[in-house]
């Protein structure tokens, strides 16, 4: 069963970068894409062994955010290589490992924008500073436990309360084959956050970083909804007819979350909440198609009461991969039953052009 590292490449230090483009034909609701051709999660990374007992990685990030380019250090951290008994240390800026994609950098998705789930509670790909410690069992199935702490300052930008560290967060992932043809992966994840996010009367739309995020398609600026604990929980099965994934599978994976807690005011019925389900068909070894169903359910803060957030998602799209290093989507997205939120579009059309130089770390499950 295959499951994700992000191991520095074997023998020395390797080097990849990834170009990463979209023209969007209009910008979606607490979208992370623009209106037109722009730069998406394009980055810069290098890996590789600092002696025998540690190993390091560092990734720089571009993308378009109001017609400018913006990068940023996504990632640099130093992970153990050998300690004993299935343990591993991490330390520096990394991505949360909670959720089935958070961990995976956004130009490996199977679809042009994150999952509702995602932009609105982890501001599409939440990275921060701190340490991780996992372990994995000695079993004869996957199973892979975590802790991690944070500064939290990536997840909430501007807090009107503030403890030190920021964020914690607890996880679970438990996966198995099934024969030769099928695998599955279960996963659980606890996020306490210890920062409240401030306040802004001027616009607030639940944007919870200090602005209006339902304007914001840029990467990484924060949870538009966020609250002091939130679980998740994911599903994940693929079946390969004889095993052979690279001509054709199935893959359907599933995701929930609820965020409680939102601020002082909030009772224990003021919650967020927010699903996704989605299947991708590869019926040939350069072609994929899939669909995503998204829901999300929030409660926004307006000083001690609160507005209902309501918008769902629908989204088709087709992918062609000539190579392991190119991928051309196509995708057609829907918005629906929109309410408190600004942006939403009744369809937008994006094609999503991916292109991989060098070396990168394997991908996840």
């Amino acid at each position: 069963m295959a499951q994700a590292t992000q191991a520095a490449e074997p023998g020395g230090w390797g080097v990849g970068a990834v170009l990463d483009v979209a023209h969007t034909s209009r910008g979606l609701a607490l979208g992370q894409r623009e209106k037109g051709l722009q730069l998406g999660h394009s980055d810069l990374s290098a890996a590789g062994p600092v002696g025998q007992a540690l190993e390091a990685r560092f990734t720089v990030a571009a993308h378009a955010h109001d017609g400018k380019v913006e990068a940023e250090l996504e990632e640099a951290y130093l992970q153990t290589r050998s300690l004993p008994v299935g343990l591993q240390v991490r330390a520096g800026r990394f991505p949360s490992q909670i959720g089935y994609l958070n961990e995976q950098h956004p130009h490996a998705d199977d679809f042009v924008e994150r999952p509702l789930l995602y932009r609105a509670f982890l501001g599409g790909h939440w990275f921060d500073d701190g340490v991780r410690v996992n372990w994995t069992a000695p079993t004869p199935f996957y199973l892979r436990t975590g802790l991690e702490i944070f500064t939290g300052k990536q997840l909430v930008k501007e807090a009107a309360r503030a403890r030190s560290p920021g964020a914690l967060t607890l996880s679970a992932k438990l996966g198995d084959d099934w024969g030769r043809s099928q695998s599955w992966q279960l996963g659980a994840a606890w996020l306490h956050n210890r920062r409240e996010a401030a306040q802004h009367e001027e616009g607030a739309d639940g944007g919870e970083a200090g602005h209006d995020h339902s304007h914001d398609h840029g990467h990484a600026h924060g949870a538009a909804f966020s609250g002091r604990n939130m679980v998740l929980l994911d599903a994940a099965w693929k079946w390969a007819p004889d095993g052979n994934n690279r001509e054709r599978q199935l893959k359907v994976v599933g995701e929930w979350a609820r965020v409680s807690g939102i601020n002082r005011h909030a009772r224990s019925s003021d919650t967020h909440e927010a699903q996704s389900l989605m299947a991708v068909w590869r019926w040939a070894a350069p072609w994929e198609a899939g669909v995503r169903l998204d829901w999300l359910k929030a409660r926004s803060p307006h000083g001690d009461h609160f507005h209902n957030v309501r918008l769902r998602e629908q989204s088709l799209m087709v992918a062609y991969k000539p190579t392991h290093a190119q991928t051309v989507r196509l995708q057609l997205t829907g918005q629906s039953g929109a309410k408190g939120v600004e942006g939403a579009v009744k369809r937008s059309v994006q094609l999503h052009y991916i292109l991989s130089f060098g070396a990168h770390g394997a991908h996840s499950f």
